[in-house]
């Protein structure tokens, strides 16, 4: 069994410990649409679910940075004042989420490439 790196999902046990492939693709699954979980490949292939995964994830967080930007502009006449603040406090919130969605699904799929984590004292 070896270790984890910092940003690896809790959920997942680490490379090599029993059932790790299967919550690896859980965890991905769970990180991307629903429909996703209707492709026979990206089950058979985790490798493959993640490397999709991260291109999904990714694309997300593009989009709320995206908001974050325009969101003074397009919202600023139509939300009240507080409003928009709270507007802009959820997208960065989720903006940090899946930062770190996509920081897990690249060590799980680094993981699922054979790479190997060796910690640094």
């Amino acid at each position: 069994m070896s270790a984890t790196p910092p940003g690896w999902p809790a959920a997942v046990p680490p490379p090599g410990a029993p059932g790790w492939q299967p919550a690896a693709a859980s965890w991905l699954l769970d990180h991307c649409p629903p429909d996703y979980r209707a492709y026979a490949a990206w089950r058979r292939h985790p490798v493959a679910l993640a490397w999709v995964t991260v291109r999904h994830v990714d694309a997300q967080l593009a989009a709320m940075r995206e908001a974050y930007r325009q969101a003074r502009v397009e919202l600023g006449d139509v939300l009240p004042a507080d409003g928009l603040e709270q507007v802009l406090e959820n997208l960065e919130a989720e903006g940090l989420r899946l930062r770190g969605a996509a920081r897990s699904a690249r060590l799980l799929q680094d993981a699922l490439r054979g790479k190997q984590y060796i910690p640094r004292l």
